[in-house]
């Protein structure tokens, strides 16, 4: 993501002040990068000041009110890790490893996390490591009348279902996925949407270091991200593998 609007502040800002699309560019850059803003609207609410000041206390300390040209840099530079550009998703070795740069460039990097997200890529893909439809098994003739969300069914790494969740992540992926749902099966947008998912719990409202952190592994419960505790032992099993190897 580039900030086009942003990039033109010449000196310090009130955050109240900056225009709808310069705020809607910074809502736009802290959620990608993880921080709950709500959503991207261009306007100053309470959890915008409130991502912006944790950006701020994290990597660019000042005042939390004000967005200046510095602060803009330092915010670029944090969103450029999320170039994809040199992955090579064309192999299953590629795919891994592209996932677990994916995991790092979100901050789930810990040896557990990674290996929780490779176990769920493989569980979920059928050990393809290929982003797949829903029911992938089945036709769109079923899946159009049996999936209420149709047209926005689970697809990706992880399933990305229900047209708010397309219109978010078209909006940080600069992708149109309202009117062009399948493109969440690129494997670069696939990639983003499976490790920012875990990073702040988008699919179930529970985030991966809940249940893996540097304290703790709990595989079991880790499922709770994804899809409550439907086979939540197997996948454990898979990402014992993963931490072991």
């Amino acid at each position: 993501m580039t900030l086009t609007s942003l990039s033109n502040l010449s000196s310090a800002t009130p955050l109240e002040t900056l225009s709808l699309a310069e705020l809607s560019e910074l809502q736009t850059a802290l959620s990608m990068l993880g921080y709950p803003v709500g959503d991207i609207d261009g306007m100053v609410g309470p959890r915008t000041r409130t991502a912006w000041a944790e950006f701020k206390t994290d990597l660019f300390r000042g005042n939390p009110d004000m967005v200046g040209p510095q602060s803009i840099v330092a915010l670029q530079t944090k969103l450029s890790v999320f170039d994809t550009s040199t992955y090579d998703f064309s192999t299953t070795n590629g795919t891994v490893a592209a996932i677990k740069a994916g995991c790092t460039q979100h901050g789930i990097g810990l040896p557990g996390q990674i290996a929780y997200v490779l176990a769920t890529v493989e569980w979920e893909t059928a050990k393809t490591f290929k982003p797949v439809k829903e029911a992938f098994w089945l036709g769109e003739d079923w899946r159009k009348l049996h999936l209420k969300y149709y047209p926005y069914y689970g697809r990706g790494y992880v399933q990305l279902t229900w047209k708010n969740n397309y219109e978010t992540y078209g909006k940080l992926l600069n992708v149109d996925l309202v009117n062009k749902p399948d493109d969440a099966l690129v494997p670069q947008s696939a990639l983003f949407v499976l490790c920012h998912g875990f990073k702040t719990g988008t699919f179930t409202g529970r985030k991966i270091a809940d249940y893996l952190n540097a304290t703790h592994n709990d595989f079991v419960s880790a499922r709770r991200c994804i899809n409550g505790t439907d086979h939540a032992a197997d996948i454990a099993s898979l990402a014992q593998r993963y931490l072991s190897t």
